[in-house]
C-alpha cells in the first residue's frame, strides 16, 4: 500500500464520487482509511486506521466525508454505544451539523443520514439509505461495506448477498479494490447456502489478491458448513502467511481454524489456537469480533466437557466493561456466556436487567425492539442452562430456533445456540425433550453429513438414555 497511489480530489471526481473538500491530502487519507477497512488491515506504514483518522482531521477538520468514515467506522465496530459514550455521540452530532452548514452533494448528504440512523440503532433504515446511494453510485465502496456490516448485524442473509450482486456489473477489474468484491459476494452466497458457488467466487478473489482475508474467511465457512474438516485445516494452514497479515480479521480466521479441531474432538489443538491467537488478539485489540469469537469458543469447548474455568475469568476482564452497551443482541448474548462461565452472577443480572429496561422503550432501535421477542428469552435460556434447568432452557429456545438468524452474525457463529439447544434437550429430565434432542441431531446430520461432533453427541445421547 503506497501513499502516492491513493486518490486525490480529481481522481474521486473522475470516478463520479466527488468529495466536498479542496484538500488533496484529505481525499487521499479518505481513500487510505477506506482501503484499510476493506482489506481488514492496519497498514503501519500509514500509521494504521487510527493514524489516518487523526491525520484526516488535521488535513481538513470540516471535511464531511472524512467525519462520516471516521465516526461510521467506530459505530460499525459496535464496541461503543453513543447512548453511553458522550464523545462518540458528539462526533455524530458534529458530522450532522457540518453537513447542514455546507453545500455538499446529495450522495454525501445520504451518507450522513445513514450514519446518523445507524448511530440510533436503526439498522434497517440505515441500510436502506446506503442502498439508495448504491442505486445511483454503484461503485461507492463505503456505502457497500457499511451496508454489508449492517445486514450482517441483522442476520439479513439474502440482502447481504444481493446488495453486492446488484453492483458487481458496474465494477471493472482496473478499479481500485475491485477484487475485494469477490469476497463480499462470496460471503453472501455462502450465507444463503450456495456453497459451491461461494467457494468458486472466493477462489477467484484469491487468484487476484492472495492476501484477501475475507475471501479466505468465506472458504473457511464453506468447509465448516459442509463439515469438510481436513480440507478446511489444510486450506487455512497453506494460506496462513497470506491472511495473517490482515490483523483485523486474523483472529477470526484463527477461530475458524480452531472450530475444525473442536468438531474433530481435538481439544488440545483448539485450546492452543485459543491461547496463542484468539484470546491474545482479543486482549490486545478489544475488538468485538475477536471478543465474541473468544466467548463462543469457550462455550463450545465447555459444552464438549473441556474445563476452561480460568479462561472465563480472564475473558471477563474484556467483556465486563461492555455489560451495559447493548449495541447488538449478538454481542450481549456472548458477553452473557462469559459472565455465566465465570460465575459472575451480578454481571449477568445487570446485563439482563439493562436489556429488559431498553426493551420497554426501544424507540427506533431495531436491536432493542428485537430484545423482547428474541434477546431476552435467549438470555434467559442461557441462564436456565447454566443453572441446570435444562427443561426451561429447551422451552425457551426451541420455539425461537428458526428466528435466531435475526440476532445477527453468521450461520457458523449462531451454531453455538443450536448446540446449546441440543445439549439442553439431551440433559432435560423431560422424556419428550430427549427425543427432540435426537431429532435435532438427525436433522443436523442431514445438513452436514459426516460431522464427528454430531456423531459424538448421538453416542452420548444413546449412552445416557438408551
Amino acid at each position: 500500500m503506497n501513499a502516492s497511489s491513493f486518490r486525490d480530489c480529481q481522481a474521486w471526481r473522475a470516478e463520479g464520487l466527488t468529495l466536498s473538500t479542496s484538500s488533496n491530502e484529505a481525499c487521499k487519507l479518505y481513500d487510505a482509511i477506506l482501503t484499510q477497512y476493506v482489506k481488514w488491515r492496519n497498514d503501519e506504514t500509514l500509521g494504521g486506521l487510527e493514524g489516518c483518522i487523526s491525520a484526516i482531521q488535521a488535513a481538513d477538520p470540516n471535511f464531511v466525508m472524512g467525519n462520516v468514515i471516521s465516526t461510521g467506522l467506530e459505530l460499525v465496530a459496535t464496541g461503543r454505544s453513543p447512548r453511553l459514550d458522550a464523545r462518540l455521540a458528539a462526533a455524530v452530532s458534529r458530522t450532522v451539523e457540518l453537513a447542514s452548514s455546507q453545500d455538499i452533494s446529495p450522495r454525501e448528504r445520504l451518507h450522513v443520514k445513514a450514519m446518523e440512523l445507524f448511530s440510533r440503532g436503526n439498522f434497517p433504515k440505515a441500510c436502506g439509505v446506503w442502498e439508495d446511494i448504491l442505486v445511483d453510485h454503484p461503485t461507492d465502496l463505503l456505502a457497500l461495506k457499511f451496508s454489508h456490516d449492517g445486514y450482517f448485524y441483522m442476520g439479513a442473509q439474502i440482502p447481504l448477498r444481493d446488495s453486492v450482486a446488484r453492483v458487481l456489473p458496474h465494477w471493472k477489474p482496473h478499479m481500485p479494490l475491485y477484487s475485494y468484491l469477490k469476497g463480499l459476494y462470496s460471503f453472501g452466497l455462502m450465507e444463503t447456502r450456495f456453497y459451491d458457488q461461494a467457494e468458486k467466487v472466493a477462489m477467484e478473489g484469491l487468484a487476484l489478491t492472495p492476501n484477501d482475508a475475507w475471501s479466505v474467511h468465506s472458504v473457511a465457512h464453506v468447509c465448516e458448513m459442509k463439515a469438510e474438516l481436513d480440507k478446511g485445516l489444510k486450506f487455512m494452514e497453506s494460506r496462513e502467511n497470506d491472511w495473517q497479515v490482515c490483523d483485523m480479521l486474523a483472529g477470526h480466521n484463527y477461530w475458524h481454524w480452531a472450530l475444525y479441531f473442536i468438531e474433530k474432538g481435538e481439544y488440545e489443538a483448539a485450546l492452543q489456537i485459543f491461547d496463542d491467537q484468539v484470546f491474545r488478539r482479543c486482549k490486545a485489540s478489544g475488538s468485538m469480533l475477536d471478543t465474541v469469537d473468544a466467548s463462543s469458543m469457550l462455550c463450545r469447548l465447555e459444552m464438549e466437557g473441556v474445563c476452561v474455568k480460568e479462561r472465563w475469568q480472564e475473558l471477563l476482564q474484556v467483556t465486563r466493561p461492555h455489560t451495559e452497551d447493548h449495541v447488538t443482541l449478538f454481542n450481549d448474548l456472548h458477553f452473557l456466556m462469559v459472565s455465566l462461565g465465570a460465575k459472575e452472577s451480578a454481571t449477568s443480572r445487570r446485563l439482563l436487567e439493562g436489556l429488559q429496561e431498553l426493551a420497554e422503550e426501544p424507540g427506533d432501535n431495531q436491536q432493542h425492539q428485537l430484545a423482547q421477542t428474541m434477546g431476552i428469552p435467549m438470555c434467559q435460556a442461557m441462564i436456565d442452562y447454566n443453572q441446570g434447568d435444562y427443561k426451561h432452557a429447551v422451552e425457551r429456545l426451541y420455539p425461537l430456533r428458526y428466528r435466531m438468524v435475526d440476532v445477527g452474525g453468521s450461520d457458523a457463529q449462531r451454531d453455538v445456540f443450536n448446540q446449546l439447544l441440543i445439549h439442553a434437550a439431551m440433559k432435560s429430565d423431560d422424556q419428550h425433550h430427549r427425543k427432540l434432542g435426537r431429532c435435532l441431531l438427525v436433522e443436523r446430520e442431514a445438513v452436514r453429513p459426516d460431522s464427528p461432533l454430531t456423531r459424538r453427541l448421538m453416542q452420548k445421547t444413546l449412552a445416557l438414555h438408551g
